[in-house]
């Protein structure tokens, strides 16, 4: 019984999760050129995934940002850039 409600409660977690991913995608805008080292959100040419960009404001690394505002921070852009 124990069993049962644990993979049922991992099991809505998960589906919780992807949900939350999807509404994120939606509302958010990827921004290139303003993460942290190691505080990318996910994968880019030079690097497999998140948290893996090895330099600060990496041209080709992104962060999810509320839409419209990456265009108001200097330095940003919508599109990736050379490093």
């Amino acid at each position: 019984m124990t069993n049962k409600i644990l993979v049922a409660s991992a099991l809505a977690a998960v589906v919780s999760m992807t949900s939350i991913g999807s509404t994120q995608a939606a509302e958010n805008e990827k921004c290139y050129g303003i993460a942290k080292a190691g505080k990318n959100d996910c994968q880019t040419a030079t690097h497999s995934c998140a948290g893996t960009s090895t330099a600060d404001a990496a041209g080709d690394s992104w962060i999810y940002v509320p839409a419209g505002t990456c265009e108001k921070i200097v330095g940003a852009s919508l599109e990736p850039k050379a490093s």
